[in-house]
């Protein structure tokens, strides 16, 4: 029995662990590496859950091996945070962060195709890993994304930060204008994100290794009484909905270009 790994890797890269292990592995599956022993889909599931929860795993085989019933790969795995995880495996994570680690599995399949066990065993971070530009159309490239505005979201100047070329330029609507190079970003965003968070609740996403294009829905929620905000006054707790269409321009895998224009009127809610 052989494994159809390229099946395996978009379905384990579009970050769905229960498809995952309903799909490929047995009930009876057993996962063995250096922090323990899962036993059965139950227990592979729970693990991946763990594992999971608030980092994006996106696996870049490096070298697959197989022969009947055996299959051994090396594979670059990419790990996204969008959420702390002082408790990661491979270090603590903050939103934003990326942590690539290389991987050597061999999977043993029974008489049904199934993957009855796993077994693997790692380098430690960062050592001898290939890496991808950091944005751009890949899986790990759009998980990165999604990292970048989890670390925007939660004020992670620094790492946020990471994903601006020197030179990006930023171009606001109205009285703003345009904010030049990533330290005029961060000096813009960070007194502001002192009074009003703003998040980003995404709509549609298109991404290219050129451009993407986001479409979503800026919510600006104070935090502390801000009467003078630039959308329009906020006490604390209050917010706005603002629809906008964001065009990120990529030069080698960072952001150069922003483009923010508004794709309707803002709506006010308070608690």
């Amino acid at each position: 029995m052989e494994l159809d790994y390229q099946a395996y890797e978009r379905l384990f890269n579009t970050g769905d662990d229960e498809a995952l292990v309903a799909r490929f592995f047995a009930r009876d599956t057993r996962m063995v590496s250096a922090n323990g022993t899962r036993e059965g889909a139950d227990g592979l599931l729970e693990f991946l859950r763990w594992a999971h929860d608030g980092v994006r795993e996106v696996m870049r085989p490096q070298a697959v091996i197989s022969r009947d019933g055996l299959l051994f790969a090396e594979v670059d795995m990419d790990f996204h945070a969008t959420k702390r995880r002082p408790d990661f495996p491979f270090g603590e994570m903050h939103p934003g962060d990326l942590v690539t680690v290389k991987f050597f599995v061999t999977y043993l399949l029974n008489v049904k195709g199934e993957i009855a066990e796993l077994k693997s065993m790692t380098w430690p971070p960062e050592r001898g890993v290939t890496k991808l530009p950091r944005l751009g159309s890949h899986p790990s490239q759009q998980a990165a994304f999604q990292a970048y505005c989890a670390a925007f979201s939660g004020a992670e100047f620094e790492r946020f930060a990471k994903f601006y070329t020197d030179d990006v330029v930023l171009h606001l609507t109205g009285s703003i204008g345009d904010i030049y190079g990533k330290e005029g970003i961060v000096a813009f965003y960070r007194p502001m994100f002192e009074r009003v968070r703003e998040t980003v609740l995404p709509e549609h996403l298109e991404f290219g290794d050129d451009r993407i294009v986001f479409d979503a829905i800026s919510r600006f929620t104070a935090v502390e009484d801000a009467p003078d905000f630039v959308v329009g006054p906020l006490q604390k707790g209050e917010w706005y909905d603002v629809p906008v269409r964001v065009t990120y321009t990529l030069r080698g895998g960072l952001i150069c270009d922003i483009h923010v224009t508004r794709r309707g009127e803002r709506t006010f809610a308070r608690p």
